[in-house]
């Protein structure tokens, strides 16, 4: 069983950044897969970005690429999101998820696939 923390949320301008981390307790952390999803209110959550287990692969959504970078630190089992020159429609509870993958290479992007989920982080980007 893997618990998920998320943390680094908060309130910010148009164009500031933030980094959100998620700690990891249990299990193998370092052949999880893992992701950051979120949601606006009113809306479905979406995938965000995803990473394998290796750190090797990498899958952003259209919408924060150039902006979001995922990162991992298997020795302090967390996984990181930089958020850069953030926008009102980033306005959401993000949330990570796990998922124990074979491959190394292997990410996900489908809500459905991960087995672990955090209990999300607010963020709130004012224009």
């Amino acid at each position: 069983q893997v618990q998920l923390v998320e943390s680094g949320g908060g309130l910010v301008q148009a164009g500031d950044s933030l980094r959100l981390s998620c700690a990891a307790s249990g299990g193998t952390f370092s052949r999880y897969a893992m992701g950051w999803f979120r949601q606006a209110p009113g809306k479905e959550r979406e995938f965000v970005v995803a990473m394998s287990w290796s750190g090797g692969s990498t899958y952003y959504a259209d919408s924060v690429k150039g902006r979001f970078t995922i990162s991992r630190d298997n020795a302090k089992n967390t996984v990181y999101l930089q958020m850069n020159s953030l926008k009102p429609e980033d306005t959401a509870v993000y949330y990570c998820a796990a998922k124990g993958a074979g491959s190394g290479r292997a990410y996900y992007t489908s809500k459905a696939s991960y087995d672990y989920w955090g209990q999300g982080t607010q963020v709130t980007v004012s224009s």
